[in-house]
């Protein structure tokens, strides 16, 4: 029996490796399967809605945070949209 036989071992991992790959790119990338966002899609531009409200001045950087903020209760900072 010669040495050969098990060339084709040897040679079967790395071109496996490169085949995987080049699978695994293929299919998270989606790259012939993408488009362009800009032409393929419309969006209706609506009038933009609101008021501007002053309600307090600070100066200086004495305070460090702002007064009632709710950074820490993000339950009650996200709310569904019932309208």
């Amino acid at each position: 029996m010669s040495d050969d036989s098990g060339l084709w071992l040897l040679a079967a991992g790395p071109a496996g490796a490169s085949a995987l790959y080049w699978a695994l790119y293929r299919y998270y990338r989606n790259t012939d399967k993408s488009h362009a966002f800009e032409r393929e899609t419309t969006i209706e531009a609506k009038p933009v809605t609101g008021s501007d409200r002053k309600i307090d001045t600070i100066t200086g950087t004495q305070t460090t945070s702002i007064a009632g903020n709710n950074v820490g209760a993000y339950r009650s900072r996200v709310q569904r949209d019932t309208g």
